[in-house]
């Protein structure tokens, strides 16, 4: 069990649940960062199959035994799935060279409605420029619901992020979060290892909750005068993306909202009232005779 202090805040699952996304730069030390490179070169060993203990899919001691079992990612984990996560599946996306166009945008796999949800780490073990191509993520879409690559007209939306970063550096998803490889205008290769993890059971405060006091559960006005704190739970579940429309954000709120009462396991939990004012269902007075 990872120790307390390398598990997540309730802020940052909040701002997981919030954009989809956390990052951590320069998270992986150098010499993992090496290992992991030479064992890329040489070949990676075969996983165990899906659906096996993520604890035991890796030969002891190699980069990626090393890599899960690092107490920062050991506790990210456990703080987002549980105790024992579970395999699903490893990638390695390589970029060799210059390329004609982008990876269209996308999320993995087909339409997944589930309120739980798998965790994708993108771990970049070398630096990532501009020039190389690196992974554009449009924060916040994780809660939108299409089929693979049914978005893939999109290339460009407002408030998208590409990746450029330090060597080591470890972006943890929610496994609905639309992605795509930039186009690389580099002759450097770049390397992007990708593994995507399950839950073995219920997601519900598993990270660190001595920051989860009353009052982040303590109801608040929809519309509040003066200027929201930016570290205050319910207003990162409510701010929004620079992409989203007047009128659907809302609809984004809601999920959000969901989403964390899930992770909570209250079913009554709110930010801003947003849900609560959609669930009044006021008792109906009896037909009179």
């Amino acid at each position: 069990m990872p120790a307390r202090d390398s598990l997540l805040s309730t802020r940052q699952v909040a701002t997981f649940v919030a954009r989809g996304f956390l990052r951590f730069d320069a998270l992986i030390p150098e010499d993992l960062n090496r290992a992991f490179l030479a064992e890329f070169k040489a070949g990676l060993a075969e996983p165990k199959p899906a659906g096996t203990p993520l604890s035991a899919c890796y030969e002891p001691g190699s980069a990626l035994a090393r890599l899960v079992t690092f107490e920062p990612v050991a506790g990210i984990l456990s703080s987002l799935l549980g105790r024992e996560p579970i395999f699903d599946h490893q990638y390695c996306h390589v970029k060799h060279g210059p390329d004609a166009r982008s990876q269209d945008l996308h999320q993995d796999s087909t339409i997944d409605p589930r309120i739980e949800f798998d965790v994708q780490l993108f771990y970049f073990p070398q630096a990532v420029s501009r020039e190389m191509g690196g992974t554009r993520l449009l924060p916040g879409s994780h809660l939108r619901l299409v089929n693979e690559s049914a978005i893939a007209r999109y290339q460009n939306v407002v408030g998208q992020e590409h990746v450029v970063c330090p060597a080591g550096t470890l972006f943890v998803c929610h496994h609905g979060l639309w992605h795509g490889a930039g186009r690389s205008f580099s002759s450097e290769r770049r390397v992007l290892f990708k593994l995507r993890l399950n839950a073995s059971g219920p997601q519900q405060r598993h990270w660190n909750t001595e920051d989860l006091g009353p009052r982040v559960l303590a109801p608040q006005p929809i519309f509040v005068p003066g200027r929201h704190d930016p570290d205050d739970i319910q207003t990162i579940l409510c701010t929004p993306e620079p992409w989203f429309e007047g009128d659907t954000q809302r609809l984004e709120f809601i999920n959000r909202i969901r989403l964390w009462r899930y992770l909570l396991g209250d079913p009554h939990a709110d930010a801003h009232y947003w849900l609560s004012r959609v669930e009044s269902r006021p008792a109906v007075s009896a037909r009179r005779e």
